[in-house]
């Protein structure tokens, strides 16, 4: 069509925005860009410092309750030192309550362990009665208690990669050494709580050296080399790194990847640090709710602005009446559209049975190993059996032959029962329905599933009703709808130690078909029977076996529900409606 040259310019005139509505536009965005450059700097580095003199508050804290831990339990040894009972009990050679009156001790000093060692180096009274008989001659507690007349610190790296922290005192009698008492302070119970309020926190000793820390692989590492163990980032993580490094002030390291704020203060005993890492994401937080305030606050003008613009364009609006032939034409070509889509819905109907096929030939697909094993072994003992007849003709004892021969044929039988139910399911289900007994369904398909089962060792129980349940339906589609539920639950239970899956008929009103089992539960209900969606990973599943499962039970006018177990565990329903049910409503 068309369009005349004036409609044109009055086209123009009316959509166009005008030279001075371009101008505030620009110059809104420019003041925009501007004003948010400067919040986010001052902002940054204002929620930054306080942010960081938060944590420093906090690491005077901690500081001081590690020094209070260990003063406490540096008294204990002096005090233990000149116990009279314990000097006596070294002098006499009698532990027989030694240990029982530690143990009273550690729970009123809350010490983590204290033992008594003789002169020898043997321990003879400990809280933890397993160390009583051990050895501590040639360890640095015993040494270095025994070189000093003062109660001596150590701390011990163990080869779990933790550390241990003691004092230890020599117990004199005069100048005579009679043994040496070692009290153990507990430390740890510190990252423990320190987990709760840092994303990383470390306790360094004099040397550098990492002795305490969140970060459990951090330890014995000094700190350079304890922020240097991170997984090298994707190309993903460097650019949003790099962006992130561009749009504020670059972060004092990376935790985990992570940006991280520093922290550092002195711990007044022997010239240990503690260091916390803490993340950006408050200080951004907290700058990205004011920058989304002043940008809003921008965008409401811009709204105005077109606001008044499209003021001029309403009332130009006269011009426009040429485009109502737009619209005739518009509408002539929806018609033809809606007519194709009606084409295209015939033709998705066709491919979603399709695709229904597809799963089930799939589903038969992945059970073929085992299948094969399942034939393979009535193979092998037919073989053998024939061997055996051979052998007994050969020696005319043909009425035990003759049992041989019984048992291949048996076992044929079996090998022709896998085959059929194979055959059965693997043609397309047909249009019709017919009288069914749903019991009849369950135990086909659990036919088919008998070698998968078997190799999964997976329990499982079913509960069947005596008399038939009778249904309205397609044997074929009905029983892909119990393997679609059974293979799920099979591959729920994977990761269980004792996998189970409960089947349960039942029928009042409707007949009912229940799949329960132990695995892992439903994460999004909501989802669950939408096309596509899955979690198992890729290449496992595409998602389509209970979006299909729906499909086949609304087709028989009944419906499919999944609910979370409460004792763990997803439950499967499928209600059809009785066929008994039907036909008392028909008449």
């Amino acid at each position: 069509m068309v369009t005349p040259p004036d409609l044109d310019n009055r086209r123009s005139s009316v959509l166009g925005i005008p030279f001075w509505g371009r101008v505030i536009v620009l110059g809104l965005v420019v003041v925009a860009a501007v004003t948010a450059w400067f919040v986010n700097a001052f902002l940054s580095e204002n929620i930054a410092d306080t942010t960081r003199n938060r944590a420093e508050l906090r690491l005077v804290l901690y500081s001081g309750n590690i020094q209070s831990e260990l003063q406490r339990n540096s008294v204990v040894p002096l005090l233990l030192a000149r116990d009279p009972e314990l000097i006596s009990a070294l002098q006499d050679s009698s532990f027989a309550t030694t240990s029982q009156r530690l143990i009273d001790l550690q729970g009123e000093i809350g010490a983590a362990s204290i033992e008594l060692i003789d002169n020898s180096g043997r321990v003879v009274a400990a809280t933890d009665r397993n160390q009583l008989g051990k050895n501590r001659r040639n360890e640095p507690t015993f040494v270095e208690a025994r070189r000093s007349s003062d109660t001596s610190f150590l701390v011990q790296e163990f080869e779990s990669g933790g550390f241990g922290f003691s004092f230890s005192r020599s117990v004199r009698r005069g100048n005579e050494t009679l043994g040496v008492v070692v009290v153990a302070a507990d430390l740890s119970k510190f990252e423990r709580s320190w987990a709760g309020f840092a994303d990383a926190v470390a306790l360094l000793d004099s040397s550098g050296r990492i002795i305490l820390a969140t970060e459990p692989r951090w330890r014995g590492r000094t700190l350079d080399e304890a922020l240097a163990l991170r997984d090298a980032p994707s190309a993903i993580a460097r650019a949003l790194r790099a962006t992130a490094d561009w749009a504020q002030t670059r972060p004092d390291a990376f935790v985990r990847g992570e940006a991280v704020l520093q922290s550092e203060v002195r711990v007044p005993f022997r010239g240990w640090r503690l260091v916390s890492f803490t993340r950006y994401d408050a200080v951004r937080e907290s700058v990205n709710t004011v920058l989304a305030l002043v940008l809003t606050g921008f965008a409401l003008l811009l709204a105005l602005l077109f606001y008044i613009v499209s003021r001029r364009a309403w009332s130009q609006s006269a011009a426009f009446q040429q485009e109502s032939q737009d619209l005739r034409a518009l509408n002539a070509r929806l018609q033809r559209e809606i007519a194709a889509r009606v084409r295209v819905q015939k033709d998705l109907a066709v491919a979603e049975q399709t695709i229904a096929q597809s799963a089930k030939l799939a589903t038969l697909g992945e059970m073929s190993a085992s299948v094969s094993h399942e034939l393979n072994q009535p193979l092998a003992a037919m073989k053998t059996y024939l061997a055996g007849a051979r052998l007994l003709l050969k020696r005319r004892r043909a009425d035990e032959a003759l049992a041989s021969f019984q048992r291949i044929d048996d076992l044929i039988d079996r090998m022709g029962s896998i085959t059929r139910t194979l055959k059965s399911f693997a043609r397309k289900g047909g249009e019709a329905f017919a009288p069914i007994d749903l019991r009849t369904c369950l135990a086909d398909a659990m036919t088919m599933m008998e070698p998968m089962l078997r190799d999964s060792r997976v329990l499982v129980v079913r509960t069947v009703p005596p008399e038939p349940v009778k249904i309205l339906g397609d044997t074929v589609r009905v029983e892909q709808v119990i393997l679609n539920l059974v293979r799920n639950a099979v591959d729920a239970t994977r990761e269980v130690n004792a996998p189970q899956i409960d089947i349960l008929i039942s029928q009042g009103e409707t007949a009912k078909l229940t799949v329960r089992d132990n695995g892992v539960g439903i994460s999004d209900p909501d989802s669950l029977f939408e096309p596509f969606y899955t979690t198992k990973p890729a290449g496992v599943g595409v998602g389509l076996g209970l979006a299909i499962s729906s499909g086949i039970v609304t087709d028989h006018g009944g419906r499919l529900t999944a609910l979370n177990a409460p004792e763990g565990g997803a439950v499967f329903e499928a209600e059809f409606p009785r066929y008994e049910v039907q036909r008392d409503a028909a008449e």
